[in-house]
């Protein structure tokens, strides 16, 4: 071989070297919006980055709860026509399996390790179903006060927690031991809920919108109390409250940071947003669309994503303005979202 064939060489496998470098499939990920249209039979998945739909998952009718595995490779989904949690391969976006549950089903939340999705049954008598993501099986219901509306995983993956709008109870379980921890009675019912962090990522509190409040509760996660009730601000003069869609307020969420919890409000129209620890209102974003059901972030807590079900598109909301950028037509009547990374 001579020297200039040699030096050809090197330089291919330099290049081939190179490429594969940038292209493992840890880069091959990307984060993802996953939105829900719950009187729809299709989900919609949204680029954030380019605030495109760039996807979506078929024949899940009356979708409501959506999940997405640690690992990027699948999306889980509450499917209330057949009372199943739909198992979707993240590459086809093709459902893989189908999981009875132990009845009507409505939001849905997955453990940090992946290893459960914790599903809110709202058919009586309620509780939340235990799905074993390994075997894909239905192992357990943890019963709870009143059926189940909302079912989520702290922020340190140490409790499940479940809210009750019949039984108007915030019920937490051990995540590890999956045994009741304590119950909180609520004089509402319990509907949407966000948590922060102390500085050790244990939960410091509870933020829980309430039937028929334009607004939220704060409860104390370590002494299982509410400390506070914030009243969502004024509607401005000359504007008009929004009849149709969700609960008055419904749809909270807070930034990784810990510094700003973002609040829907259906009744005013406007995503609000208020400072942590101190919960001083400090934004409000009128919205385009209407109906202001459901709240997510991006993982860097710069942009919120708000499912707007009486115009069936997605306002988007720069957080540090608190404007919409621009608002992405989905598909009828959206509600829940979440965010991930997928494969």
């Amino acid at each position: 071989m001579t020297k200039r064939d040699l030096f050809h060489r090197c330089l291919t496998v330099a290049a081939v070297i190179s490429v594969c470098a940038l292209s493992p499939r840890a880069a091959e990920k990307k984060v993802r919006i996953i939105q829900t249209n719950s009187a729809g039979d299709n989900v919609h998945i949204i680029d954030p980055a380019t605030n495109k739909v760039v996807g979506v998952i078929e024949g899940i009718e009356v979708n409501h709860g959506a999940a997405i595995a640690p690992d990027g490779s699948r999306i889980y989904v509450s499917n209330e026509a057949d009372s199943t949690l739909d198992f979707v391969d993240a590459r086809t976006l093709k459902v893989a399996r189908k999981v009875k549950l132990s009845g009507h089903p409505n939001n849905i939340a997955v453990g940090r390790d992946g290893r459960r999705v914790y599903v809110g049954i709202i058919e009586a008598p309620g509780g939340v179903d235990v799905i074993d993501t390994a075997s894909m099986q239905n192992v357990k219901t943890l019963p709870t006060k009143g059926s189940i509306h909302n079912a989520y995983v702290t922020p340190d993956g140490k409790y499940v927690v479940a809210g009750s709008i019949a039984g108007k109870s915030i019920n937490v379980f051990d995540a590890q031991t999956e045994q009741p921890a304590w119950t909180l009675e609520m004089d509402l019912g319990v509907r949407p809920m966000a948590f922060s962090a102390n500085a050790d990522g244990s939960t410091k509190w509870i933020f829980a919108q309430l039937s028929g409040l334009n607004g939220f509760a704060v409860v104390d996660f370590a002494t299982h109390k509410e400390i506070n009730r914030i009243k969502n601000p004024d509607l401005p003069p000359g504007k008009s409250i929004v009849t149709a869609g969700s609960d008055p307020s419904h749809g909270m969420a807070v930034t990784p940071d810990n510094r700003t919890l973002v609040v829907c409000s259906r009744l005013n129209n406007y995503l609000y947003s208020y400072s942590l620890p101190d919960l001083k209102p400090i934004g409000a974003a009128e919205l385009g669309g209407k109906g202001a059901a459901w709240v997510t972030l991006t993982p860097d807590g710069k942009t919120a994503y708000v499912a707007n079900p009486v115009t069936n598109d997605v306002s988007v909301v720069d957080v540090r303005t608190m404007k919409e950028v621009t608002r992405i037509p989905v598909g009828y009547v959206p509600k829940r979202n979440t965010t991930g990374v997928l494969q």
